[in-house]
């Protein structure tokens, strides 16, 4: 538990959260009444004096919902243009519930090679500084209008896993929650294997762990499995950010987390003084 409680003094937080954590299961379509959550979670962590970045998936499943499609896309094109039209509804729904709650969000759209660009990293860190400064709620996403997705992690972060990860590094966050549709870090997959092992801390991430991570989503709606976690918590942690994995599902895990409660797996920073982000970012996983 006294691992835990060190969570509770964190300041700048970055919270990540999935597609299939923001959607309906049947149907893909937005839960809008966990939308609401959310942003209720946030705003309260907010008025605790928090700075706080959501990375939010989600444009894609919005376009889906608002063009009346219930498959995934299934080309790059579709997949671009279904986040132009969801891009925009989803940061609708987001300012209109955030001002309910007398916040203000703000949107911020990355690439890859924003991160790549010395100027514009620059001007990105300056972006979010200021932002935050002036008391608004980022909310990040890749640029999936113009990132080229089906090159992975050419020109593209891969999913927004990693994308949080590096958002974290580049602010110097204090803290990135993951939420996903599993409660933590497993031995194997629990949904396929009974005996597999909860791991509820990680002092080191090592070769061993890395093996334990799987390439593959329990959901049509989200990209990121178990292995894009563990290489954004090797990232956080090498810049020298807790980072903790766990379900989406209730969102009042969020401020379970901040209580400093055991809930899912935490990953303890080890500030890494050869840290360079751009090798991260070079490397093709």
């Amino acid at each position: 538990m006294k691992d835990r409680e060190q969570l509770i003094n964190k300041k700048r937080i970055v919270i990540k959260i999935g597609s299939s954590s923001l959607t309906h299961s049947e149907t893909g379509d937005l839960n809008l009444a966990k939308v609401e959550k959310l942003v209720r979670a946030i705003s309260d962590l907010k008025g605790q004096g928090k700075e706080v970045v959501l990375v939010s998936s989600g444009a894609i499943a919005a376009g889906r919902q608002a063009l009346g499609h219930q498959k995934k896309p299934d080309t790059l094109a579709r997949k671009q243009a279904f986040a132009a039209v969801g891009q925009a509804r989803l940061m609708m729904v987001y300012q209109k519930l955030f001002a309910e709650y007398n916040q203000t969000a703000a949107q911020v759209l990355l690439t890859k090679q924003t991160m790549l660009n010395d100027g514009s990293r620059y001007n990105a860190q300056n972006t979010f500084e200021e932002l935050l400064n002036l008391g608004t709620i980022p909310i990040v996403n890749e640029n999936d209008t113009v990132s080229t997705a089906e090159i992975p992690y050419v020109d593209t972060f891969g999913d927004n896993d990693r994308l949080s990860a590096v958002v974290a590094a580049l602010i110097g966050a204090d803290l990135l929650i993951l939420l996903s549709d599993i409660d933590g870090l497993y031995s194997d997959d629990p949904r396929s294997n009974p005996d597999a092992k909860f791991i509820p801390v990680v002092y080191e991430i090592d070769s061993k762990l890395l093996s334990m991570g799987k390439a593959t989503s329990g959901s049509d709606v989200g990209t990121g499995g178990m292995s894009a976690k563990l290489e954004a918590a090797r990232i956080a942690t090498d810049s020298g950010t807790d980072m903790v994995i766990a379900n989406g599902e209730d969102v009042a895990v969020i401020q379970e987390i901040m209580e400093g409660q055991e809930k899912g797996t935490l990953f303890f920073a080890h500030k890494n003084r050869d840290f360079d982000l751009m090798s991260y970012l070079n490397y093709e996983y």
